[in-house]
C-alpha cells in the first residue's frame, strides 16, 4: 500500500498560515532594526522586542479567525479525498470550520463533531475530525508488527521516531494519519462501506460523520440485534472482509467497538493499522486475529457456529488474497 506524503497544491487566492508567518518574519526585522530595541547579544532579541514581536503573532492569530466559526476551511491547503467528491460535501474555500462537541476520546486520537458551512447560504455539512495526537503520544499496541511492509522514511526521521523525540512523536503521529487516510481512500474506491476520507492536513482527518442530526450511529458492540438483523450484520461483514481482502489488505484491530451500524448499513471505521497482507509478513496472522476476535462477537450473540467458523473464514480471505 502506498502512503500519501505530499500535499496537492492548489492556488486558493490566499493563505492564511503564509500570511501569518510573513507579519512575524516582518515584525521581527522591524524589532531589530529599532533605535531604542538594540539585541543584547548577536542574533537575539531583548525582552521589549520579543513581547512586541509576540503581541503581533497574537495579532495576527486572533484576525485570522471568522466571525461565523473557529477557523476557515482547511479544504485548499490539505490532501483531498477521492473524485468524485459526494455532492454533500461542501468544498467552498470561503467556508468556516465551527467544532460542536466530542464524539470519542482514544489513546491515539480524539475525535470532533465539526460543522463546515459556507457563510450567507444554506452549504452546510457535519464532519467527523479525528486527530492524533502528538506531543504525549503513545505507541499503538505492537506497533513493529503493523508497521512491517510499510515504506519507511529517511534515516533521520526514522531515528527520530525511534528516539521518541518531540519531532519524532510528530512524524508518528501523522504516519497514522497517512495510512488511515490512504486506507480508507482505497476502501472508498472499491466500494467497500467505510467513512468517507474527506481530507487529511497534517495528523488531523476530516471524515464523513456517520449518524444523523449530530448523533453519531452506534458502535456494533452497543447493539443487541435480533437473529435476522444480527445474521443481515454478519453477511454484510463477510461482504466487506471479502473486498478488504480482494485488496491485500486486513483491518489489523477489527473488532465490534470498529463497526458502526447506521440505520442497518454496517460501516467500517478506525483503520490506521491497516495491514498489507502480502507486503507484512505477519499479515495472515493479523487476519486470523480480526476473524477469531469478530466472529466470537457474533457467536455470543446467538449467530449459528457453522456460520462464523473462524478457521474457515480466514481460510476463505486468504483464498482472496491469493495467499493459498
Amino acid at each position: 500500500m502506498r502512503e500519501h506524503d505530499e500535499h496537492t497544491d492548489f492556488d486558493t487566492g490566499f493563505d492564511h498560515a503564509d500570511d501569518l508567518r510573513r507579519r512575524t518574519k516582518k515584525a521581527g526585522r522591524e524589532a531589530r532594526r529599532d533605535d531604542d530595541v538594540a539585541p543584547a547579544r548577536r542574533g537575539r532579541l531583548t525582552e521589549e522586542a520579543k513581547d512586541r514581536l509576540a503581541r503581533v503573532r497574537e495579532d495576527a492569530r486572533t484576525a485570522d479567525v471568522p466571525p461565523e466559526g473557529d477557523r476557515w476551511s482547511t479544504w485548499g491547503d490539505a490532501e483531498q479525498g477521492p473524485e468524485p467528491h459526494p455532492s454533500w460535501l461542501v468544498t467552498d474555500l470561503s467556508a468556516v470550520d465551527r467544532e460542536l462537541g466530542v464524539l470519542k476520546t482514544g489513546k491515539e486520537a480524539d475525535v470532533f463533531l465539526l460543522e463546515r458551512a459556507t457563510p450567507g447560504s444554506d452549504r452546510s455539512c457535519l464532519l467527523a475530525a479525528k486527530r492524533y495526537r502528538s506531543n504525549d503520544h503513545r505507541m499503538f499496541h505492537r506497533d513493529a508488527g503493523y508497521l512491517e511492509g510499510r515504506r519507511m522514511r529517511r534515516s533521520r526521521e526514522m531515528r527520530a521516531m525511534a528516539n521518541r523525540s518531540a519531532f519524532g512523536r510528530n512524524l508518528i503521529a501523522e504516519r497514522w494519519a497517512v495510512a488511515e487516510f490512504s486506507a480508507l481512500t482505497r476502501l472508498w474506491q472499491l466500494g467497500a462501506p467505510v467513512p468517507y476520507p474527506v481530507q487529511r492536513d497534517g495528523t488531523e482527518l476530516l471524515l464523513e460523520f456517520v449518524g444523523a442530526d449530530g448523533e453519531a450511529a452506534p458502535r456494533l458492540a452497543q447493539l443487541r440485534p435480533e437473529p435476522d438483523e444480527l445474521l443481515d450484520l454478519w453477511r454484510q461483514l463477510v461482504d466487506v472482509l471479502g473486498v478488504m481482502a480482494s485488496a491485500g489488505l486486513a483491518h489489523g484491530d477489527l473488532s465490534a467497538f470498529n463497526l458502526m451500524v447506521d440505520d442497518g448499513r454496517l460501516v467500517v471505521i478506525d483503520l490506521p493499522q491497516v495491514v498489507d497482507l502480502v507486503a507484512n509478513p505477519h499479515g495472515p496472522e493479523f487476519l486470523e486475529r480480526d476473524v477469531r476476535n469478530i466472529t466470537g462477537w457474533f457467536a455470543g450473540r446467538g449467530l449459528p457456529p457453522e456460520l462464523a467458523e473462524p478457521r474457515e473464514v480466514t481460510d476463505e480471505l486468504l483464498d482472496l488474497a491469493g495467499l493459498r
